[in-house]
């Protein structure tokens, strides 16, 4: 076994379940985000070669994990719009449809006001609230400013509260 292949199997070890709920929470589908961490996998395989350590191999997986879920979430957008459906109203209809899905009526409600955000905020809110990624890498994977993630996440967050209030009756 060579160094890639032996750095690969630890890769996948350490982050596989990781990256699974990172892009499940995206896509609120059981077997999307099978799919799409399997693709995500076979990126890492095939780019882990010129891997060169200039970010930390976490940044470096959250990185390709992220483009490749927003790379399908936009592919869906487009499938959406050709059955005269919405992404939000698929999202939904997703996290109501699938028999994956554990979690309680207010993880459900979570999971329906996150779907909501536009998509930069739903990435902030993701990589923040759920996987807990400091701004400064959370930067590097995104691209954007440590100013501009606070605040995208301070609007995230204000947003799910509306939403989740007026689950809870608007309480």
């Amino acid at each position: 076994m060579d160094n890639v292949e032996r750095l690969f199997n630890e890769i996948v070890k350490d982050y596989s379940e990781r990256v699974y709920w990172h892009v499940r929470r995206f896509v609120n589908s059981h077997e999307d985000a099978d799919d799409l961490v399997q693709d995500i996998f076979l990126k890492i395989w095939t780019a882990l070669p010129s891997f060169r350590g200039e970010a930390q191999l976490f940044t470096w997986i959250w990185r390709i994990a992220t483009n490749e879920t927003l790379n399908w979430l936009r592919r869906e957008k487009v499938r959406a719009a050709l059955r005269f459906s919405t992404i939000d109203a698929e999202m939904e209809r997703r996290i109501d449809s699938d028999p994956f899905f554990d979690g309680d009526a207010a993880d459900r409600a979570l999971s329906k006001a996150v779907a909501k955000l536009p998509e930069k905020q739903r990435q902030v809110f993701i990589l923040r609230y759920y996987d807990e990624v400091p701004y400064e890498e959370m930067s590097e994977i995104l691209g954007t400013s440590v100013g501009a993630l606070k605040a995208s996440y301070h609007i995230a967050q204000e947003k799910v509260r509306a939403s989740l209030g007026e689950f809870d009756g608007g309480d």
